[in-house]
């Protein structure tokens, strides 16, 4: 007998478990319903695949057997079970990645936790929920040992011999008195059905019940052993026999996911290349969505055969949240995952279902814009990807992402905003940061707002990089108001003040020095008496915030623009007390209020585009000095 410590992250993952979801007990059995299909697909493949296990005799079968008497619930499969190491690596270590992503997850509501304990694949350890200790038994195909892994969930676990009469994997849960409400046949017959009644193998459910008699002491038990699931594949049935709560079953069974999907996509292509797809789009954002490793969502079959959900990149790693199956007639049972990337059949396959995702998703925006404006909320940045990594899509692309706007309250589209500019506008201006009300209420839109042109405005962080990505939209060029020719074509005139406003640059030249790249006069201030811009050659302050995250490296240091508008009161006020200075010949208290004014206007630009300086109480105590001079 070997006995064994179960790795930290299992233990802060038992003690969370047992602990923060005991309202959602009932996915222990979904879970191990899940993995004992898996691992009859995994046997099923190298029936087909491997030499060694085609003469294989092999009927695939899960059995959840309940003994009342003994408070024990087992799940049984014929699957391609375990050997001592697998049961000591599957068992006691949590090897796929997120795994620290899910136990942070865990703890934050007890809702939350419960719907993400399948997507992360550490449903097994759910059991303990229900169970006091739990046996597995395993014999792995094509091999004549059996071993029994048993733990009680809490420090460690023990593996020694076991007899087993066939390969495949039992899951023996004792269960404890948090259990109990399962130890009927009635309970465990309503879970299969609701949770795993479209697993593509049977599911047998076997009790034990007692037939009636006058005489209590002559009632004889029989046993029970009836299928509860359908065990069809849904994605080959004709669309007119099912419904929505057939479609949203299946994608709660196939992802573990709690919640209704936003969408789903079902497809039977007939012709030279036959094959069946269903695809879903999350109704919120995947848990992993941003682990870098993760696999995706996609499972592929042939001819009802699974072969892979791993190593294949059915679709373009922007559309990662998109979950489903895809199931050929003309693809090989035995194809390797490495000839699959190769495949002609596979590459059609792949083109086919990316161009129908893209076809039903412009739908969706036509037909049913409440919906594509919830799914731009939760994947529109994923699009933004799509247009940075994929040119050979770029088109259908550009019709689906959608960015916020001053004209606009809701997202607004590249081809709404080129109809309401008009046939003479050749540019489409932008502004990026992290705040939309922020955004809104930059001084740096004053005169776009008075001339009625639009600026799209980006909220998303990678909204920086996407304008830039797209550079040209039928004929329009992209330029982002922060740059400091943004407002070359708005035509503002100055003139009226203009040696008001050459004397102000002067001044705050001389007072700011090397805090400012230059100073000049505006033509995009309405209201305001300054902004800050940046060079056109010069990263915008989101850009280098952007890459400075991405590299983990501190961006080349940039110096603003300041401009000024020579229109407002307070640059009137300053003009007018650099002139008092010169007939007071230096006075100091005035010379401090230059100063105090000039770093001010300084300081209240960059406030307003988001961006920090050195000393903050320096502004205070400027702004301070003057409002005590005003009152």
């Amino acid at each position: 007998m070997a006995n064994y410590a179960f790795k930290t992250e299992v233990n802060q993952l038992l003690n969370l478990i047992t602990h923060s979801l005991y309202s959602h007990k009932e996915v222990f059995l979904r879970e191990l319903i899940s993995n004992a299909s898996d691992a009859i697909d995994k046997l099923k493949y190298l029936t087909v695949s491997d030499d060694a296990f085609k003469t294989l005799s092999f009927e695939p079968r899960i059995t959840v057997t309940l003994d009342e008497d003994a408070k024990t619930i087992t799940v049984s499969d014929n699957g391609i079970g375990m050997d001592e190491e697998e049961l000591a690596d599957n068992l006691g270590t949590i090897a796929r990645s997120g795994t620290r992503a899910f136990l942070e997850r865990l703890g934050e509501n007890e809702r939350k936790a419960s719907n993400l304990i399948g997507q992360f694949g550490v449903g097994f350890y759910s059991a303990f929920m229900v169970a006091d200790h739990i046996e597995v038994v395993s014999l792995k195909a094509g091999t004549d040992k059996a071993f029994v892994w048993k733990s009680d969930g809490k420090s460690g676990f023990e593996i020694q011999p076991a007899v087993r009469a066939g390969f495949g994997t039992d899951v023996i849960l004792h269960i404890n008195d948090e259990g109990t409400e399962y130890l009927s046949r009635w309970s465990l017959e309503e879970l299969l059905k609701r949770y795993s009644n479209h697993i593509a193998w049977p599911i047998h459910l076997v009790s034990k019940e007692k037939t009636y008699a006058k005489d209590p002491a002559k009632a004889e038990s029989k046993t029970v052993d009836e299928q509860v699931n359908s065990a069809s594949a849904l994605w080959r049935r004709p669309k007119p026999e099912l419904t929505d709560k057939d479609y949203i079953d299946f994608y709660k069974s196939l992802t573990g996911d709690e919640k209704d999907p936003l969408l789903w996509i079902h497809t039977k292509a007939e012709g030279t290349i036959e094959y069946s797809s269903l695809l879903y789009i999350p109704s919120h954002v995947p848990a992993d969505l941003y682990i870098p490793t993760r696999e995706q969502g996609i499972k592929l079959y042939v001819k009802r055969v699974f072969i892979t959900d791993k190593e294949l990149q059915i679709l373009p790693p922007y559309f990662r949240f998109v979950r489903g199956v895809i199931d050929s007639d003309d693809l090989p049972l035995n194809v390797s995952r490495e000839m699959l990337q190769h495949n002609r059949v596979m590459m059609t396959i792949q083109q086919a279902t990316l161009k129908k995702l893209f076809s039903e998703l412009e739908q969706l925006a036509a037909t049913n814009p409440e919906k594509f404006k919830t799914f731009i909320s939760l994947f529109g940045v994923q699009l933004k990807e799509g247009i940075l990594s994929d040119w050979t899509n770029r088109e259908p692309l550009l019709k689906l992402v959608r960015f916020k706007s001053t004209l606009a309250e809701d997202w607004t589209s590249l081809a709404d905003y080129k109809s309401r500019a008009g046939e003479g506008r050749k540019t489409i201006y932008y502004l990026t940061g992290e705040n939309e009300a922020r955004l809104r209420a930059s001084p740096l839109l004053e005169v776009f707002k008075e001339k009625g042109i639009e600026v799209l405005l980006g909220t998303d962080e990678i909204d920086e990089l996407a304008f830039g990505g797209i550079g040209e939209y039928e004929g329009m060029q992209f330029k982002s108001v922060q740059q400091v020719d943004a407002e070359e074509e708005l035509g503002k005139d100055q003139s009226e003040h203009k040696d008001r406003g050459e004397k102000a640059v002067k001044i705050l030249k001389r007072v700011l020095g090397d805090r400012v790249k230059d100073v000049r006069l505006s033509k995009r201030l309405g209201k305001s008496p300054s902004c800050v811009v940046v060079d056109k050659d010069e990263f915008t302050p989101q850009y280098r915030k952007l890459m400075e995250r991405l590299t983990n490296e501190p961006a080349p240091e940039t110096k603003p623009i300041l401009e000024i508008n020579a229109e407002h009161p307070l640059i009137e006020r300053l003009v007018a007390l650099d002139t008092r200075k010169e007939l007071s010949g230096g006075d100091l208290a005035t010379v401090q209020e230059i100063e105090d004014l000039s770093h001010v206007l300084f300081y209240e630009a960059m406030l307003a585009e988001g961006e920090h300086f050195e000393v903050p109480q320096d502004f205070a105590e400027r702004l301070n000095r003057l409002l005590a001079k005003s009152s």
